[in-house]
């Protein structure tokens, strides 16, 4: 009895420090949420002045009849980077399972994409760049061994420098891949959060679509004074497009790791109500061991009580 009430002691004091732990990670995780939802939202006000000045550039390209894209090739000689977004660290559910899952369908989708490199096992046009140890491992059980991956950043601050080492490692491999460094196709894959937790997205970056193109050049300027281009048109186009390839990559790094913490938040929601339940179930049976073992203490004082008590005095014989 003393074995098992001990035991007991022990279970219900590391089911204990288990629920405060997961109650830390809880707080961690609704805390990361905010900032990086506040990074996405005060990113929207900058995407919207780099839009502006893609629209006055492409208009005034337009007007020059100088072509905004590269001489286009075939899609099968087209190198084809894909920029996967996932996690370092786990309890985070489906996140990473269901990123690679999406991008896996959509490249095999793409002409002379996936279905070759996942078949063969060897580099294609195809290239997976990984952010996070997690997805990179789920990448290579899919048959997507990644030319390159990167740790996920810690904060808002740290995603900078993450957009650039992919823009910069993106483009290397593009120049060393095909002949013009502005023909391949740039892909991104990451979870987006949703009301009801998140869904896997992808995004086109490059080569720019054509309609996206044309709205913005009709897009009309918001004030009655209209802006001027100096210098060199395609310059400044150029910079504009670096500039829009940095925001999208910002905001797709900042909305995959606001889906990493509310999937972790999630997963720590569970285990809370799971650990709860559990210390309930151990408090009452410690209580009913406990209980037990204090009837069988009285059962035994009544039971000696009894035995040492005479039941009967005995009688004396009549003289």
């Amino acid at each position: 009895m003393t074995t098992t009430t001990t035991a007991l002691r022990r279970q219900i004091g590391s089911a204990r420090d288990l629920k405060s732990v997961v109650s830390t990670m809880k707080a961690s995780a609704a805390s990361a949420i905010g900032q990086y939802e506040r990074s996405v939202a005060a990113l929207a006000d900058y995407a919207r002045t780099v839009e502006l000045g893609l629209s006055v550039c492409l208009r005034t390209v337009n007007a020059s009849g100088s072509a905004t894209q590269a001489p286009s090739r075939s899609a099968d000689d087209r190198a084809v980077h894909a920029v996967v977004f996932g996690s370092d660290q786990g309890l985070v559910g489906r996140f990473n399972e269901a990123v690679v899952e999406h991008a896996v369908a959509h490249l095999a989708s793409m002409p002379g994409g996936a279905q070759a490199h996942a078949q063969t096992n060897t580099p294609t046009n195809a290239r997976i760049w990984a952010v996070g140890e997690r997805v990179q491992a789920r990448l290579l059980d899919a048959g997507l061994p990644p030319v390159g991956s990167f740790p996920v950043p810690g904060s808002v601050q740290l995603i900078t420098g993450l957009v650039g080492q992919i823009l910069l490692r993106v483009q290397m491999a593009d120049s060393e891949t095909v002949s013009e460094p502005a023909g391949g196709t740039l892909m991104l894959f990451y979870n987006r959060p949703t009301d009801v937790g998140h869904e896997p997205v992808s995004q086109r970056l490059l080569p720019l679509d054509e309609s996206w193109q044309r709205g913005l050049a009709r897009q009309p300027w918001p004030t009655t004074q209209l802006p001027e281009v100096l210098g060199v048109g395609r310059q400044a186009l150029r910079a504009f497009i670096r500039e829009h390839l940095f925001v999208s990559l910002f905001r797709a790094c900042a909305e995959s790791l606001a889906s990493e913490n509310a999937s972790r938040l999630a997963a720590m929601q569970r285990a809370d109500r799971n650990i709860g339940e559990l210390l309930t179930e151990l408090n009452a049976e410690f209580h009913r061991l406990r209980q037990s073992g204090i009837d069988e203490e009285l059962f035994d004082v009544i039971a000696g009580f009894d035995a040492l008590t005479p039941q009967s005095l005995p009688q004396s014989s009549p003289q």
